[in-house]
């Protein structure tokens, strides 16, 4: 049930993203508030990043036993806690950013995904 928490919480941020590279104006809620809307170039880099999340949000769901595993139990368990580790970083930098929009929202997003995923790594 965790799992499916975090992979619905993190598919939130992957909506986001979405929005973002399709040039929507809440881009002040990533990156420490830069840009309202993100410029082409950064969009390409976020539509990368986007490739990512959704591989993480499948990690989450195979560690948690909902879909059959891609890797090795142990591979993906390193997965889960390397993303679980970046998300537990990416806290400390939201908390920190200069955006209100990003501290409020994006924080406490940050914060229950981040335990989703060591809970269901560990």
């Amino acid at each position: 049930m965790i799992a499916i928490i975090g992979a619905s919480l993190f598919s939130i941020v992957i909506v986001l993203s979405v929005l973002i590279i399709c040039g929507l104006p809440i881009g002040e809620l990533t990156m420490g508030g830069q840009y309202k809307v993100y410029p082409p170039k950064l969009r390409i880099v976020l539509a990368i990043q986007l490739i990512l999340q959704m591989f993480f949000v499948i990690i989450i769901l195979q560690m948690g036993e909902f879909i059959p595993l891609w890797f090795s139990r142990n591979t993906t368990k390193i997965i889960c806690l390397i993303m679980a580790t970046y998300l537990s970083l990416n806290i400390i930098m939201n908390i920190c950013s200069k955006s209100k929009k990003e501290k409020y929202i994006m924080t406490p997003l940050s914060f229950v995904t981040a335990i989703c995923f060591w809970i269901t790594a560990l």
